[in-house]
């Protein structure tokens, strides 16, 4: 049980990548809207060619949408986030995908470690026990195979690298020396997190994966080179350490 000792009236920004998602952006945005937290939304638009620009200037002009960043080419989920970094004006940031398969409605129960001054970052994990919709063998074995080559390099014992679902203070966040343009970003993350010093946790979160046909975009691919990130962003650390780690605790 997490103790009630908490910071309140946090504002947690929202960062949305959206690269066509016209069909379910609207869906996604108003569940995130409904959430009872304070939240700042920022939606980055990463070139999309499927009407998916026109429908977050309308949400934007409703009210829904805080703000919209909008890449003129597409440069892909990592950049699109460290864009919504750079703009977040909040406590606490997260990252909510714009394909419906992370429920906004269990962002308040990640957010309690932060709250009661017990975490820097929390995990949102797919795999403990949460109910999820079952899909591909491969990709559970590829997230699991990277998982634990990742906790290798790090020292973690995470369940899940690949989640969508890292709620991290901003203060924190916005110190990290953050490269990635693609999925990458993931596997970097968690390895400047790690060289940080910086409190994760893990909660069990829900999951509704989507099929290629509903428009999935992460491929074999993808999975490949987070191979070669994970050696990469925990062999070669930018800049000096000790101006962006957090003191020991």
């Amino acid at each position: 049980m997490i103790p009630e000792r908490r910071s309140p009236n946090l504002l947690l920004s929202v960062i949305v990548p959206a690269y066509n998602e016209a069909a379910t952006v609207e869906s996604a945005l108003r569940r995130v809207r409904q959430v009872a937290l304070r939240l700042e939304i920022i939606v980055v638009n990463d070139a999309s060619t499927d009407g998916t620009r026109e429908i977050l200037e309308r949400l934007a002009g409703e009210g829904l949408v805080d703000r919209v960043i909008s890449h003129e080419q597409n440069r892909g989920k990592g950049a699109a986030i460290r864009s919504g970094i750079a703009a977040a004006t909040g406590d606490v940031v997260v990252v909510q995908d714009a394909d419906l398969e992370y429920d906004p409605s269990e962002l308040p129960a990640l957010l309690l470690p932060i709250r009661a001054r017990q975490a820097d970052a929390v995990y949102g994990s797919r795999f403990l026990s949460g109910p999820h919709r079952v899909l591909y063998f491969w990709h559970y074995i590829g997230n699991k195979l990277l998982t634990l080559l990742s906790n290798m390099f790090t020292n973690l014992n995470l369940t899940d690298l690949e989640t969508c679902y890292k709620v991290v203070r901003a203060d924190v966040l916005k110190r990290l020396p953050l490269t990635s343009n693609r999925f990458g970003f993931e596997v970097e993350i968690t390895a400047r997190l790690a060289q940080a010093r910086a409190r994760i946790w893990e909660i069990p979160i829900s999951y509704s994966g989507r099929t290629y046909a509903e428009g999935k975009k992460i491929t074999w691919r993808d999975g490949l080179a987070a191979l070669f990130h994970i050696v990469r962003y925990n062999l070669f650390v930018p800049g000096k350490l000790d101006t962006w780690r957090l003191p020991a605790k």
